[in-house]
């Protein structure tokens, strides 16, 4: 769906672009399975949308920012009110990639009713083609029901963020026979339970391709293998925004020592009363 809105030109930043692209659908997503690899970032305000939508497929509006936009120690506390302004967000300012917004901790786990109740006022409030969802077998029940009523899901196993509390960390996993089996078997049933597509995160390599395979959906990697159908990155990860990172991530920028030095110059020009000159004034009229 193309956003709805036109902002003024004239007193909006925020305006989007004046010739719209058609957006990708669902069904062309799954067709990319086994071909060209997919390319998914997150994304959270118009801004970042517009810049990025042109070169993505998918833009992900992750419950990743609790952390990266409010600072939170994980995502878990994130709220659907904050997935959902920023999930409009991010729809307003995109035209060609499919946005695919988090489901955040707490508002799916319950049953599928309420997983139902609350992907359902996510997709009405942001326009967004499609939600995601933590979990595997468990889940498995769930991505059918929301699936079977008209809701896209994107599935993630692996490393799935929201259970830091249970996994104690942010560690790899699969590093176990057992553990890589279940990871497997969770992702398996996701898949066969309909989603379009699965996010495999931080996974011995080995787990990564048995899925890739074995799966009919395709699969987007993030810290898991070239071999998948498709990767995902945090963007603000992927320029260069924090001091650390995650093991899987590339930095393909540096904006953070750009932004701090233009604010560095900024800081010396107004001290020194070189900024504003007589191009940032204005002059009375004769």
């Amino acid at each position: 769906m193309s956003t709805t809105y036109t902002l003024d030109t004239a007193t909006s930043r925020a305006n989007p672009t004046p010739a719209p692209l058609k957006r990708l659908t669902i069904p062309a997503i799954r067709r990319q399975k086994g071909a060209t690899p997919l390319v998914m970032l997150t994304a959270y305000t118009v801004r970042n949308a517009q810049l990025l939508d042109p070169h993505c497929d998918m833009l992900l509006v992750g419950d990743s920012l609790g952390q990266v936009i409010y600072g939170l120690p994980s995502t878990v506390p994130v709220t659907l009110d904050m997935m959902a302004a920023h999930g409009a967000a991010v729809v307003r300012g995109s035209y060609h990639a499919v946005v695919v917004i988090d489901m955040p901790f707490g508002s799916y786990e319950a049953s599928p009713e309420k997983a139902f109740e609350s992907a359902a006022w996510l997709l009405k409030q942001t326009g967004a083609a499609a939600v995601k969802l933590e979990g595997g077998t468990a889940m498995a029940p769930t991505v059918k029901f929301l699936t079977e009523r008209g809701i896209p899901v994107m599935g993630h196993v692996g490393l799935t963020p929201q259970a830091v509390n249970i996994l104690g960390g942010y560690g790899a996993r699969g590093r176990t026979p057992e553990e890589a089996a279940k990871i497997v078997a969770d992702a398996q049933a996701v898949a066969e339970a309909g989603a379009f597509a699965l996010v495999i995160e931080g996974v011995v390599e080995p787990i990564a391709i048995e899925i890739t395979r074995t799966v009919a959906c395709p699969t987007i990697g993030i810290g898991a293998s070239a071999l998948c159908d498709g990767q995902v990155l945090v963007a603000e990860d992927m320029l260069g925004l924090f001091d650390r990172t995650a093991r899987f991530v590339k930095r393909f920028e540096d904006l953070a020592s750009k932004i701090s030095g233009a604010a560095e110059t900024y800081a010396a020009d107004v001290r020194s009363r070189a900024f504003p000159g007589p191009d940032q004034t204005y002059a009375p009229k004769d």
